[in-house]
């Protein structure tokens, strides 16, 4: 077990007043056997009432509307919890893809969970999945495989991608962060009929070589026959034991996007990220990063609502 203190500030601000800004927030930790919610403070400009729900794919979500006129807006949460998973993993490497069609039979969320997008460069992801699969390999086996050929051709570089960057443009990259690598894991494996689905989070060991470390996080959770969902993280080439925390999951990124939401005003912004983790040692480890934000001018005579903004996940 590792208890992990978190303090994730999110910060918009704008160049004239807004208001009525209505915001959905994904930044509770994930509810699940894995991990223990210590404490958790959850601030906001102006205190509006949060409203706490559960959503489709199970994890907690809040809105809030934030009336008055306001130049910016900050949501920082304090967060305290306990990841109890061992760090000696017990996943099934004998069970196969017949026995995979036996645990999706009939399951409407396993069987959603199967389907790939439809892209331009499908001949490629199939080009992938000849190489790592094999009929008698276990469905644990060509997912490693799969987590393995992302690390190895695929190069981490910050600042090529953006939340809306499409499988056909990272493969056409061959490079991008984490949640680049989540969204081709998930077409590639999806394409052979592995359920698998998009996790959020953070990454937490300190300054020891992982990529993208004391930031938000993206990797991927897969349902392996005779075990149940186990995380892996193509980004790092590594199962998830107990340095990652989860915070939401679902079909891609737009389900666990941590903040979205719209504001009325004609205003240009800009959003920063601050991140600091603390571990029990005492050491912190923080990150901050400006996000560019394309949000065009609109004109004097129109009151638009706006996209108030998606952190990308590193």
């Amino acid at each position: 077990m590792a208890i992990f203190k978190l303090h994730h500030i999110t910060k918009y601000e704008y160049d004239r007043l807004v208001k009525e800004s209505i915001n959905e927030i994904k930044i509770f930790p994930y509810q699940c056997a894995q991990q223990e919610i210590v404490q958790q403070e959850v601030m906001i400009t102006g205190n509006p009432a949060i409203q706490t729900f559960i959503d489709y794919w199970g994890n907690k979500s809040g809105s809030f509307n934030l009336l008055q006129p306001h130049s910016e807006l900050v949501i920082e949460s304090r967060l305290v919890i306990r990841t109890t998973s061992s760090t000696q993993l017990s996943i099934d490497f004998h069970s196969g893809f017949d026995d995979l069609l036996r645990d999706v039979d009939g399951q409407i969320n396993l069987l959603e969970l199967s389907s790939p997008e439809r892209i331009v460069a499908q001949d490629e992801i199939e080009k992938i999945i000849q190489s790592i699969y094999a009929p008698n390999k276990s469905v644990a086996a060509v997912v490693e495989g799969c987590c393995e050929y992302i690390y190895k051709y695929f190069k981490y570089k910050k600042g090529i991608t953006t939340t809306e960057t499409t499988i056909d443009e990272i493969l056409d990259h061959q490079s991008g962060v984490c949640q680049d690598f989540a969204h081709l894991m998930l077409q590639i494996l999806r394409t052979m009929k592995i359920p698998s689905r998009y996790v959020s989070g953070y990454i937490c060991p300190i300054k020891n070589g992982m990529r993208g470390e004391g930031a938000t996080h993206a990797w991927v959770d897969v349902w392996i026959p005779n075990y149940g969902w186990a995380g892996i993280d193509p980004t790092n080439n590594i199962w998830v034991t107990n340095r990652h925390i989860k915070l939401a999951v679902g079909r891609n990124f737009v389900d666990c996007t941590p903040i979205k939401g719209t504001f009325k005003g004609p205003a240009l912004q800009k959003l920063s990220v601050y991140v600091s983790i603390g571990y029990e040692d005492g050491q912190i480890f923080e990150d901050m990063n400006d996000v560019d934000m394309e949000t065009q001018q609109p004109t004097t005579d129109q009151i638009p609502d706006y996209l108030a903004g998606q952190q990308q996940q590193q």
